[in-house]
């Protein structure tokens, strides 16, 4: 239990850019801990982004759960709320002063390329995981994915507004059965 509980501390101390900014942190401590497979990771990771809540405390409830039970799942995700718990509680009483500070400014404009990439390198990499599992290519999958961002795409074009997720999930989840 106190692997589970300062293994999800670390990722609620250093996980910046939020959920998919955390998720190569979670990959590698879920995986050096062994306490999921890599499919298993990348199944609830699906899983965590329907469900309601933030991605990072729905993957932590879930370990901690399959690792020990109900008191697992609180721990974790107590684990990995705690470190953003304390900071909010600590800028919020200096945020007045600081937000106006240009060095603050600078540091927040600096970390958005950092995130940005984290975001776009762990999609790629959970893409080609999906793609190509185990040396064979996915053209189904593929189709897929080109599919729904087509469909994605001309909603956009036809309709001038975002497609709703809840409906993006729905049909890809209607796809997903009738494959």
């Amino acid at each position: 239990m106190t692997e589970l509980f300062f293994g999800f501390l670390r990722v609620g101390c250093f996980a910046f850019g939020g959920a998919y900014g955390a998720i190569p942190l979670i990959r590698d401590v879920v995986l050096s801990y062994g306490w999921l497979t890599e499919e298993a990771l990348v199944d609830m990771i699906a899983v965590s982004e329907s469900t309601p809540g933030p991605i990072m405390v729905n993957l932590a409830t879930y370990v901690g759960a399959v690792k020990g039970g109900l008191p697992g799942a609180l721990l974790a995700t107590l684990a990995v709320i705690l470190p953003s718990l304390l900071i909010i509680l600590l800028v919020a009483t200096a945020l007045r002063r600081a937000i106006r500070n240009p060095q603050v400014q600078a540091a927040l404009r600096g970390l958005k390329p950092c995130v940005i990439g984290l975001i776009i390198a762990t999609g790629a990499a959970l893409a080609v995981k999906q793609v190509l599992p185990e040396g064979s290519f996915d053209w189904k999958l593929l189709l897929l994915t080109a599919g729904l961002g087509a469909l994605t795409l001309g909603w956009k074009k036809l309709r001038k507004s975002n497609m709703p997720p809840i409906l993006l999930i729905l049909i890809a989840a209607g796809i997903g059965i009738l494959l």
